[in-house]
């Protein structure tokens, strides 16, 4: 696959969600299977883009988010 990502459904879109890596509390925007190769191997990994009370969003994997 040559895209360097792709959005992925999730039963969690659009809902308070909580990533247990850091506690921090927002809004589950978007899950998209990213290409994170670096030195010619390639690696794909399922990102969770959460935005939180500031606005701001940050990602976290996709295992580490439960329903707030």
């Amino acid at each position: 696959m040559s895209d360097r990502y792709e959005y992925v459904p999730h039963r969690l879109l659009r809902r308070r969600v909580r990533d247990i890596a850091s506690g921090i509390e927002g809004e589950l925007m978007a899950v998209i299977n990213e290409n994170v190769s670096d030195a010619g191997v390639e690696r794909w990994m399922e990102l969770a883009y959460i935005r939180g009370a500031s606005g701001r969003e940050f990602t976290t994997s996709i295992a580490n988010v439960q329903p707030a």
